[in-house]
């Protein structure tokens, strides 16, 4: 049985072309290659799994003028400062930078997580990382730059990557999909690329987990939902007519169904706030581009968002943000959000009555 490679490692980029949603990034690096312009040291930044040590491997392999990522392996040194965050690393590592490169031009450090090296070891490598040999490039990878001290930064030519955008990270998917023949419902993979959360490395080790999930090695939406343990949209459709229509039993049984399924009162009001925020956002043709969902979740949003008026999801939206944010210090969580739930059923009767007092006290003062 031949051994099974995960996707990310397998679709790992192997030129800037193949780098997906960092365009930025890779223009600059490729025209400060054509144009002999590279800094001898980089900080990238940026969240985890966007592509920072895959663009420092291809910068790598891209100046030494190497085809094949192998032929690069006496050029590139690898350095997880996680784990190697002491002086005698950094200083192992100096010593390395004495010798020039056995073959090529230029010899690239990567230095991953490099926030995590010790005060100590960071002022060890301000020398040669201010004036390093012309043959040495730094690349300094890390998630959380802040961590960074400043005469550190003050001596890198900074690039700062970006979360990767759901389209940009479905369409991927999709591209991964055909390549395997994998049948892939496009809601599904657009739930994929919602979960990864920015990160192409998550979305593809999702991707894997979907893909042996399934019998037959397609991936659905039920299956996906199923195996993510994501709350299908339909009950959040539901659930919005019922309470728009005031229909408060049938509410809370389908809340009670929810529940059932083992998902907890929190997820369903953080679902809820997010469903009410993505019906205000149809209002306007300007701002539909907002909801990153499938195209025929689009087109139910846009039909319910055209049934319910603004103000009713203005003050619904309200009362679940109320609810989600007093739901951990609630005794009986269930009742708190079952409150939640008979409070947003009566907000017509509630501004019925408002109107109805007001009109009262109108005619008492006329």
């Amino acid at each position: 049985m031949d051994n099974f490679i995960v996707s990310a490692r397998k679709y790992r980029p192997q030129g800037f072309d193949e780098v997906v949603g960092q365009e930025h990034i890779t223009t600059t690096l490729k025209n400060a290659i054509d144009n002999n312009h590279l800094a001898q040291a980089l900080l990238f930044c940026g969240p985890r799994g966007v592509g920072k040590t895959t663009c420092a491997r291809i910068l790598a392999r891209m100046v030494n003028g190497f085809d094949d990522p192998d032929q690069n392996s006496l050029n590139i040194y690898e350095l997880d400062a996680a784990s190697n965050n002491s002086v005698d690393d950094i200083r192992n590592l100096i010593d390395q930078v004495r010798y020039p490169p056995q073959q090529g031009k230029f010899k690239v450090y990567i230095i991953d997580e490099v926030h995590m090296l010790s005060n100590a070891a960071f002022n060890a490598f301000l020398k040669t990382l201010e004036e390093p040999p012309a043959y040495a490039i730094f690349i300094l990878a890390t998630t959380e730059k802040h961590k960074v001290i400043p005469t550190i930064l003050s001596r890198c030519q900074i690039f700062d990557f970006n979360r990767i955008q759901i389209s940009d990270m479905t369409h991927h998917l999709q591209k991964i999909a055909s390549s395997e023949s994998i049948d892939a419902e496009e809601q599904a993979l657009h739930l994929i690329a919602q979960k990864a959360d920015g990160a192409l490395r998550d979305a593809l080790s999702i991707f894997d987990l979907i893909v042996t999930f399934s019998s037959d090695g397609n991936i659905t939406y039920k299956n996906t939902i199923k195996n993510l343990h994501i709350l299908d949209y339909d009950y959040y459709f539901k659930v919005t007519d019922q309470l728009y229509q005031e229909d408060l039993s049938q509410a809370l049984l389908t809340f009670d169904e929810i529940l059932k399924k083992g998902f907890d009162g929190h997820n369903f009001l953080t679902g809820l706030s997010g469903h009410f925020r993505n019906l205000l956002v149809c209002k306007d043709n300007a701002t539909i581009a907002l909801l990153e969902v499938a195209d025929n979740i689009k087109k139910r949003y846009q039909e319910q968002s055209n049934n319910i008026p603004t103000g009713y999801l203005l003050t619904a939206i309200n009362i679940a943000h109320q609810a989600d944010i007093g739901y951990k210090g609630s005794k009986d969580q269930r009742l708190h959000v079952e409150l939640a739930i008979m409070k947003i059923a009566n907000i017509n009767n509630a501004v019925n009555l408002a109107k109805q007092n007001f009109d009262a006290l109108k005619k008492k003062v006329s």
